[in-house]
């Protein structure tokens, strides 16, 4: 792409929005150096990294590389170089924690198959000399006595030394003796050696080593005699220090050195991964869209805004060009947004050559341009004797020389500057040479020759941008298919024009123009009414959905609050049922205490009190299993004999014949035969048999006997009488052995059952359940033969 297309469609400002949003120092560079790539396959790679970072953006709200100092130029040296300094070390660190942690996020928070995971997998690690560096200098200015055993012991002996010279100086200004003669009562340090401020005048009294003097000359910087040995002993030791420390930096570097081109490469594409969240900030910031690519030379923008504009003022356009024509030719006011059309259209693509996303709507599509070419605005050079007819000349002669069908070309007042005949002739030669070459391309005019001529040539079409006649401003909006009128009579006569003037200019116009713009006029104005009364279509559906959504939102609380009540209702009746059943058994217990009873009467109304519990608790659950059944959808057909539930009723019926042509099916419920609606009627699974299993004996031709009796949950008088006849047809069915289940419990059912069975005539004994029959859960009976 040329230079000047890139600045001229403001790429430039895109840059830099772009580079304010990169962290570290390497995708900032990379920023600079960026260009929109002519390759499909790269464009595609570039955005699905961008798609891929939004995404984990959104999940973490950080890019995964954090800030690293650039340590390129140390790299490039460190072969050369004895051994890097401190803080160059810790530089380097910083950069491999920086590499460590983003390979550490990435492959954690992206799918093995994604651009960005293999990007990451690029990078390579080195935790052990990160950890080595780290341990070994503390920050620039320090290392760690651990560094190394020597270091730890010159260190210490420093220390030593240290306090043995201050100890012997602290005892000579605190002396009496002494103080007279020093200027303060302090210890200083002057040339790496330890001396104390002595009077001028009292230099003899303080015998030693002389290393500074004030400037007034009246304090000498004395190293008394008695500490002159301990110092030497002292800067003995600073120097093996120095060496020391030289030797540990010189082992780090040498460590560090292999692994330098690696850890450069590692920088470079730490760069790169930054430089791809920087699109994905700029991207959601924007409120931009991934567009969609194809390689059919398509454009389509969907309520593309120009990032440059504010939002707040900024007005959506929708464009699209490229499948029912080639050539678009948008006509307009000055300033109504002609030319921030031409701009949106060439930058929003360069911006999708780039990997940015673009900020328009989903639906957007956008080729990869081989080219963009762009003659906008006003480029007249008095220095080179250019006119501006003479300076768009020259750009438009350049992009007819190289324009092909992979080319998108934009072109700003296509004809201006000159002759309007000659202008207009010019313009209708080129648009049609850029159509023949099969080239996109956008061009503004003022014409009328140039809007009658796309009318009537294939591969051309008209737009304009629409004007507020009342207000006498542009509105911003782009309307393709209607060429532009240029207003000029309206907008001089709501100016203030006189309207003999306005008048007389009419009559200079030639009829067909006039008949042309009146034609314009008139589609103008019923497009104007078609897209008021698209919006107000538009307006009435969003009310109806919103009016739907209320309704639905009403529907569903309407439902949950009946379940909701429904379940409690259920809870309560089980509840009841239970307090009734544990009262009952309290009266049975009363009952059967008083000795003067008819214990056989007795007996029959406590059957039958439990018969009728039995069954209010069974249409309890019944009720239950029907109110599952509710929340499933109705059936799209149902048959003869099928079992459903009447949702209006609530009541369970059978089918009698299959669904009519108005959809009502006949049902029986009871004794009454009605028709209802399909809708109103639910399935009901039926129960079917189980089928006999390999611990049952066949008995007759539809009796079946198990070898065990599950009594769990019953009273024993209800145990009981489920036990006798059980074991009267184990008898018959030839068992010898069977086994009763009646739970550990409280152990008051297995004790009921067994004083039953103890009396029992067709039991010759039981015993209880050993480990892996179910211990005392179990009583094993044996049977009489």
């Amino acid at each position: 792409m040329e230079k000047r297309v890139l600045k001229t469609l403001e790429y430039d400002k895109i840059l830099a929005m772009l580079k304010e949003r990169a962290s570290c120092c390497i995708s900032r560079e990379l920023v600079d150096t960026m260009e929109p790539s002519g390759d499909f396959d790269t464009v595609e790679r570039e955005l699905k990294l961008t798609a891929e970072a939004e995404t984990l953006f959104y999940k973490t709200g950080r890019s995964p590389v954090d800030d690293f100092p650039d340590m390129r130029h140390c790299l490039e040296r460190m072969h050369a170089a004895l051994f890097l300094s401190t803080g160059e070390l810790l530089g380097i660190a910083s950069c491999l924690k920086a590499a460590r942690i983003a390979k550490d996020i990435l492959a954690k928070e992206v799918g093995e198959e994604s651009y960005l995971y293999n990007l990451a997998g690029l990078l390579i690690t080195h935790r052990s000399a990160e950890e080595e560096i780290n341990r070994c200098i503390i920050n620039e200015d320090e290392i760690f006595d651990g560094a190394s055993p020597a270091l730890a012991r010159i260190r210490r002996a420093m220390r030593l030394a240290n306090e043995k010279v201050r100890e012997k100086l602290n005892s000579m200004i605190r002396s009496t003796a002494y103080q007279k003669y020093l200027q303060e009562p302090i210890i200083t340090i002057r040339n790496g050696r330890f001396v104390i401020p002595v009077k001028q005048e009292y230099r003899q009294q303080v015998p030693g080593l002389i290393h500074d003097r004030s400037s007034s000359g009246a304090t000498l910087f004395i190293e008394p005699s008695a500490v002159v040995e301990l110092g030497n002993e002292y800067k003995k030791l600073l120097a093996e220090e120095a060496d020391e420390i030289e030797r540990i930096l010189t082992e780090l570097t040498a460590m560090l050195a292999p692994y330098a081109d690696e850890i450069r490469e590692d920088l470079n594409i730490m760069g790169q991964i930054d430089l791809v969240f920087a699109k994905a900030k700029l991207s959601r910031e924007l409120n931009a869209v991934m567009p969609r690519l194809n390689r059919n030379n398509y454009v389509r923008i969907v309520r593309g805004r120009h990032p440059l504009i504010p939002a707040d003022r900024v007005v959506p356009i929708d464009i699209w060009i490229g499948r029912d024509y080639r050539s678009l030719i948008i006509t307009g006011p000055n300033t109504g947004g002609k030319t921030v059309t031409l701009k949106i259209v060439g930058l929003f693509a360069l911006m999708v050559q780039s990997g940015i996303f673009v900020p328009a709507n989903e639906g957007s599509e956008f080729p990869v341009f081989e080219h963009i070419y762009a003659d906008i605005g006003d480029e007249q050079s008095i220095e080179q004797s250019l006119s501006t007819f003479s300076s768009h000349m020259k750009n438009i002669v350049g992009i007819l020389d190289k324009a092909d069908e992979n080319s998108l070309v934009l072109l700003d007042e296509l004809g201006a500057g000159t002759d309007p005949i000659e202008g207009a002739a010019l313009a209708m030669s080129i648009l049609e040479e850029l159509n023949e070459r099969h080239c996109i391309c956008v061009s503004t005019t003022h014409y009328s020759e140039i809007k009658a001529f796309a009318m009537t040539h294939e591969g051309m079409e008209n737009a304009s941008m629409e004007f507020d006649i009342d207000r006498l401003c542009p509105t911003y909006r782009l309307y393709i298919g209607i060429p532009g009128k240029s207003n000029a009579f309206e907008i001089s006569s709501r100016l203030g024009l006189p309207n003999s003037i306005i008048d007389k200019a009419k009559g200079f116009l030639k009829g067909e123009d006039v008949r042309f713009e009146d034609i314009i006029s008139s589609a103008q104005s019923q497009h104007r009414i078609a897209e008021e009364e698209r919006k107000m279509a538009e307006e009435a559906r969003a009310e109806l959905e919103k009016l739907r959504a209320d309704a639905e939102r009403e529907r569903r609380k309407l439902d949950e609050d009946r379940n909701r009540l429904q379940a409690k209702a259920k809870e309560d009746a089980k509840r009841i049922v239970a307090d009734t059943k544990r009262e009952m058994e309290k009266l049975i217990v009363e009952i059967r205490s008083i000795k003067d009873i008819d214990r056989s009467a007795a007996d029959r109304v406590i059957q039958a009190a439990r018969d009728t519990l039995r069954a209010t608790e069974t249409a309890v659950n019944e009720k239950e299993a029907i109110k599952k059944e509710d929340n499933t959808k109705p059936p799209k057909t149902v048959r003869a004999g099928d079992t459903v539930n009447i949702v209006t009723l609530d009541q369970k019926a059978t089918v009698l014949s299959a669904p009519d042509s108005k959809g009502e099916v006949m049902v029986q419920a009871g004794v009454m035969k009605l028709n209802v609606k399909l809708k109103d009627i639910r399935l009901i699974e039926e129960k079917k048999a189980a089928a006999p299993t390999s611990g049952k004996v066949g008995l007759g031709a539809g009796k079946q006997v198990g070898l065990e009796l599950d009594v769990r949950g019953m009273l024993v008088d209800e145990a009981n009488i489920i036990v006798d006849r059980y074991l009267d047809d184990a008898y018959n069915a030839g068992l010898s052995e069977v086994n009763i289940i009646h739970g550990k419990g409280t152990g008051a059912l297995r004790a009921g059952v067994q004083a039953f069975l103890k009396r029992h005539p067709l039991v010759k004994g039981y015993r209880m359940g050993s480990y892996g029959e179910g211990d005392a859960g179990v009583t094993v009976v044996t049977l009489k033969k």
